[in-house]
């Protein structure tokens, strides 16, 4: 109920964004789903919720100090985010987001594990601990572009969310990734030009 009301409320974003949804089909409408993005915004998580809001309702794995920030932490907990320590080998978040899996939830991880901060960053370990604990999950790779460009109001970005299968050959985290990121270079955000 809670992240019906709260993507609804975020849909203004979208609009302003004149976001894109292309490959919804790829995304199974139940069972276990992990959906695997690219990072190079604060609004990738937000916006690619509201992409697929109407198909599934995502759990992120989401940095622990989020909880942090006042006001913030009762409304990631009314939308059953995950929190997890970055960087700890959190075996608790993973567990928590293993058992989601399990229950044929939606969970998002970003395989950067944060912001790329328009570099090319390392795969992390989360996604290959997922995989290796539910592997009858379903694996989607979401493609997010324009996002970076939320900054530059009052011009309008063009937001594209692309979600497709990830390829046969790709197996390991590093592969995943790196099939985002052939598509969708990282990219800073920031005023340019």
């Amino acid at each position: 109920m809670v992240y019906a009301v709260i993507s609804r409320l975020l849909l203004p974003l979208a609009w302003w964004g004149r976001m894109r949804v292309v490959g919804l089909e790829a995304v199974p409408r139940s069972g276990p789903l992990l959906v695997v993005p690219n990072h190079d915004s604060q609004t990738d998580p937000v916006l690619l919720g509201i992409a697929l809001r109407k198909v599934r309702p995502l759990r992120y794995l989401a940095r622990a100090d989020l909880w942090k920030i006042p006001g913030l932490g009762p409304i990631l907990y009314g939308l059953r985010q995950i929190p997890i320590e970055r960087g700890t080998g959190d075996a608790a978040a993973i567990q928590a987001a293993v058992d989601a899996l399990r229950a044929g939830e939606a969970i998002c991880i970003f395989p950067e594990g944060k912001l790329s901060r328009g570099e090319r960053l390392r795969a992390r370990s989360g996604v290959a601990r997922l995989r290796a604990a539910c592997p009858e999950a379903r694996v989607v790779l979401a493609l997010i572009s324009g996002t970076t460009d939320f900054v530059r109001f009052p011009r309008r970005p063009r937001v594209t969310v692309e979600l497709i299968p990830p390829p046969a050959a790709a197996a390991e985290p590093h592969e995943l990734l790196d099939a985002i990121r052939e598509r969708v270079p990282p990219v800073r955000a920031g005023r340019r030009g």
